[in-house]
């Protein structure tokens, strides 16, 4: 997760909003990946996204059924389709995210009946660092009145 942690303050570096992943397979990292969005025009480059595709090209393979996923934040609904198409089979988060997550918060992807693939799920790791990082990140927009 400290790794994780390191890619979300570089996202924080690069001025997007702080969250990183980290993808391991059998104890080694394979990937890793920061919130990209506004670097890369893309709206779907949340740090999981990122990560996915790293490994996935890596692995060549878009089944990522052997790996673990560590990430600050509360996986989305969107990151949440994404890791269960790829059978991911951990998914580890530091802070909850009570307004846009989708694993314990707001829809529960994980949970639906409708869900083909359901991970592993352990939340709260480093919560308090990863959550500090994105309070202090939104502060400081707030402060220079930017929008995230």
């Amino acid at each position: 997760m400290q790794l994780a942690l390191a890619q979300a303050r570089e996202a924080a570096a690069a001025g997007e909003v702080p969250v990183g992943a980290v993808l391991v397979r059998h104890g080694e990292v394979i990937a890793t990946g920061r919130n990209a969005p506004i670097d890369r025009h893309d709206p779907t480059a949340h740090a999981e996204i990122v990560a996915l595709r790293a490994a996935a090209q890596k692995l060549g393979n878009y089944r990522l059924d052997d790996c673990e996923l560590y990430v600050t934040l509360e996986p989305c609904a969107m990151c949440a389709g994404a890791i269960s198409h790829a059978r991911i089979g951990r998914v580890v988060f530091g802070a909850d995210d009570a307004k846009g997550g989708a694993v314990v918060h707001g829809p529960r992807f994980f949970e639906q009946p409708t869900c083909h693939w359901r991970p592993l799920v352990t939340g709260g790791v480093l919560a308090d660092e990863s959550a500090d990082l994105l309070r202090g990140f939104f502060r400081a927009r707030r402060t220079k009145g930017e929008r995230a």
